[in-house]
């Protein structure tokens, strides 16, 4: 064998060893990002599940959500704190979604038509505070939530699971 051959043969096994490290790499990082999204929605399904959140969710969708930051403020010290809570809840659930670290599906087939009723509820108040802090970031997220929700049930609303 001579040296230009040697040297071929030892380029193709150095371009083959890239290939498969490559390959491997993306296998790899598409792996630990499926791994990273079943974790989170396995999260959100435990944290759905609480008597906290039942809690929260009954308080929202029972009483009437106060149209200003003021009337806000009035309310007793633990009305005030669930308000703020579940707004808080839901804001995290859309920073979720919006960065693709859980599937929108995952809030549709759980909470969706609440997060959509509750955006309803705290509208008000949101844009009054956002006037008058002024905050135009205040619950972003749980708004953008709320819109796709909407819309996804508006264009493409799936059949209940049982009707399958």
């Amino acid at each position: 064998m001579t040296s230009e051959t040697i040297t071929l043969i030892a380029n193709i096994a150095l371009a083959v060893s890239a290939i498969i490290a490559l390959v491997f790499g993306i296998v790899q990082v598409k792996t630990a990002t499926r791994d990273r999204q079943e974790r989170l929605t396995l999260e959100a399904l435990r944290n759905f599940n609480t008597r906290e959140f039942s809690e929260l969710m009954n308080y929202v969708t029972a009483h009437d959500i106060p149209p200003t930051h003021e009337d806000w403020q009035k309310l007793p010290a633990q009305e005030g704190i669930i308000i703020t809570q579940f707004a808080q809840e839901m804001e995290s659930l859309g920073i979720l979604v919006a960065e693709r670290l859980i599937n929108i599906e995952l809030v549709d087939k759980t909470i969706g038509s609440l997060v959509s009723i509750a955006w309803n509820k705290y509208k008000v108040m949101i844009e009054d505070s956002r006037r008058k802090r002024p905050d135009p970031f205040l619950c972003e997220y749980f708004q953008w939530l709320a819109e796709r929700i909407d819309e996804r049930m508006r264009i493409a609303s799936r059949k209940p699971f049982y009707l399958k």
